[in-house]
């Protein structure tokens, strides 16, 4: 008897060293899966030398008087940069026509870097859970 309660004890000890070693080596591997894929999406950033913040608008400026497209009801379209600040303060610039397709590209390109950067901050809040984790682990054994 005293033979077989050693084996068992083996055997318990074996499945309980081995079950507690597995999660530490997953996590070490989807740690470092977790930040290839960050220093990818950061690798991928576009130049953030030409961003534009804000909405690209369509208005028709219409004069009291004086001018016969205003008269006929058509008006001068006009683009416009809106960007708003704190305080509901909007800052409006009017561009001109060879400008819109230079800012529809700045614009585009600060759409595409708030996306990665979002995403590289869901990535970072996924390594410190996983660091809390692990630390709350330690402290529990």
């Amino acid at each position: 008897m005293v033979g077989g309660s050693k084996s068992s004890f083996g055997r318990i000890q074996y499945f309980y060293l081995s079950r507690r070693s597995l999660p530490d080596s997953l996590s070490i591997v989807n740690q470092k899966t977790i930040l290839r894929k960050r220093d990818r999406l950061a690798a991928s950033l576009p130049d953030a030398s030409d961003v534009l913040r804000g909405s690209l608008l369509q208005r028709i400026i219409r004069h009291r008087s004086g001018c016969a497209k205003c008269d006929c009801g058509e008006g001068h379209p006009v683009a416009v940069l809106a960007v708003g600040y704190p305080g509901r303060r909007i800052r409006q610039i009017c561009l001109r026509k060879e400008q819109i397709a230079e800012v529809r590209r700045s614009l585009a390109k600060y759409q595409k870097l708030k996306a990665a950067i979002e995403q590289i901050c869901e990535i970072n809040l996924e390594l410190l859970r996983g660091d809390l984790g692990e630390e709350e682990g330690k402290g529990s054994k």
